[in-house]
């Protein structure tokens, strides 16, 4: 889950009161021989995944606490699984958990991490980048990887980006296809309608459709969305190609190139209340308050459960329905060590978390937002609350078939029809070990162009050196 992708980062909320510090705490279990839990996934183990009996600790390194806890969670869950988990969670900002991870990953010993968790805006790092040696293949930890992957209906975004050598060796939990989440009042005051159906047809499909539906909301006195960042990820990932060619060189995808225009445009235009994303102006606006009501706002399930307040003016007043051009934004990706000696515990667990698609599996608690309805571990303890139930869309189409995705906040409507075609949609071939870097170079020169302080052809090339020079990045 659920960077400015570094909520995604992920999803503040559950995040904030550890983001800033490196723990180590243990489960209730018994320490011991490592047990075999029984998940509900695939039956016996497959692959090189003999575990050492005299390890008794599993490591996890995380940048939030979210799969942390989901690791505690676990150990309740299935009382045979023995090991004691020992988690360490270090912040993103400042590179703080890419280096923690990668010295410990290289120093190997018992401190190195037996799972380990990357986020979309680095993943690619660990996965067919210059940390790729130490990811373990699903297979490697005994996973019928495959097999699961089909009968759980993941989305194929998340198992494209985990894929590396025709090998899949990291996959997600929660899935980050991003639908548009609009205001019903205003659509109804707009066209007489708030039907996800009859709205899609007015923003889209493709963006003609959306700059007609801006124009029909601005003459209501409405903008279309807060800032050029609420479209900015639909225009990344619906691109054709990422940042880097085969040798290694710096290219501007021409639907990313684009993206020059449509800033300028929404500006030029009075389109949209010029914020910043993940700035107080742009969540103003997510209550009502900017100086024009904002009609949408581009994202995941994240952003509705945990970004957007619960406590506005706005509440209830929502609903989702398919953008003009699909795309994702976030999430993380579970990878095990090649280098542990714990790997069936190892793959037992990230089976759990993101292949699992029964009853008892993480997805299943995940998307009807229980999984800590009577946790007794002491650091879980309070982290389940009935009344602000989180029902986040994740990776298996399978499971949000058939749960219920009805939150308050869209007026009861039931997310996750919207969500799984979102995730369907989404394509995770454009990314790069260097995406978080270059976006944020990237759009900074957007607003500079946009703010009427450079030309594009300016813009362009100030982005090409600033790549260069800190990444020593040469443009094709």
């Amino acid at each position: 889950m659920n960077s400015k992708s570094r909520l995604i980062a992920v999803l503040l909320a559950l995040t904030l009161i550890l983001a800033f510090t490196l723990t180590a705490c243990q489960s209730a279990s018994d320490t011991g021989d490592t047990g075999s839990g029984d998940t509900g996934g695939s039956s016996d183990p497959v692959g090189d995944a003999a575990d050492d009996p005299s390890i008794t600790t599993l490591n996890l390194y995380s940048f939030t606490n979210e799969v942390p806890n989901m690791a505690l969670r676990y150990a309740e869950l299935f009382p045979d699984f023995k090991l004691a988990i020992n988690n360490t969670i270090v912040a993103t900002d400042g590179g703080g958990y890419q280096t923690t991870l990668d010295t410990a990953l290289a120093g190997g010993g018992a401190d190195a991490p037996d799972i380990y968790c990357a986020e979309a805006a680095f993943v690619k790092k660990y996965i067919q980048g210059d940390m790729k040696s130490y990811a373990a293949t699903y297979k490697e930890l005994g996973i019928d990887v495959d097999a699961l992957i089909s009968s759980a209906g993941i989305a194929q975004y998340s198992v494209d980006i985990g894929t590396a050598d025709n090998e899949v060796v990291a996959l997600g939990y929660q899935a980050t296809g991003g639908a548009m989440i609009y205001r019903r009042s205003l659509a109804i005051d707009t066209w007489g309608t708030d039907d996800p159906e009859e709205i899609k047809a007015k923003v889209g499909p493709g963006w003609d459709q959306f700059w007609v539906a801006a124009e029909e909301l601005k003459a209501k006195g409405y903008a279309i969305v807060s800032g050029d960042g609420d479209i900015w990820h639909s225009v990344e990932n619906g691109s054709d190609y990422g940042w880097l060619n085969d040798a290694g060189q710096l290219v501007i995808d021409p639907k990313r190139e684009q993206f020059f225009d449509m800033s300028k445009r929404l500006k030029d235009n009075g389109y949209h209340n010029d914020t910043v994303d993940w700035e107080e102006p742009w969540t103003a606006d997510m209550r009502g308050e900017g100086p024009k009501q904002v009609f949408a706002f581009f994202g995941p399930a994240w952003l509705i459960n945990y970004v957007m307040p619960t406590d506005a003016p706005t509440f209830g007043d929502w609903a989702v329905t398919e953008p003009p051009v699909g795309f994702f934004w976030g999430g993380t990706w579970v990878l095990g060590n090649k280098g542990s000696k714990i790997k069936q515990s190892a793959g037992e667990l990230i089976e759990w978390i993101t292949l699992d698609s029964s009853a008892t599996g993480l997805q299943s608690y995940w998307a009807a937002g229980n999984l800590y309805d009577g946790a007794q571990h002491a650091d879980l303890q309070g982290l389940y609350d009935a009344s602000s139930i989180k029902k986040d869309s994740v990776a298996s189409a399978v499971v949000m078939e058939t749960a219920d995705g009805s939150l308050d906040m869209m007026a009861s409507q039931n997310i996750f029809p919207t969500f799984i075609a979102a995730n369907a949609q989404a394509s995770g071939k454009n990314l790069t070990q260097y995406d978080e870097t270059i976006n944020s170079l990237w759009r900074d020169q957007v607003r500079e162009y946009t703010a009427g302080n450079k030309d594009k052809e300016t813009a362009i090339a100030d982005f090409k050196q600033r790549v260069l020079d800190e990444l020593g990045i040469s443009a094709a």
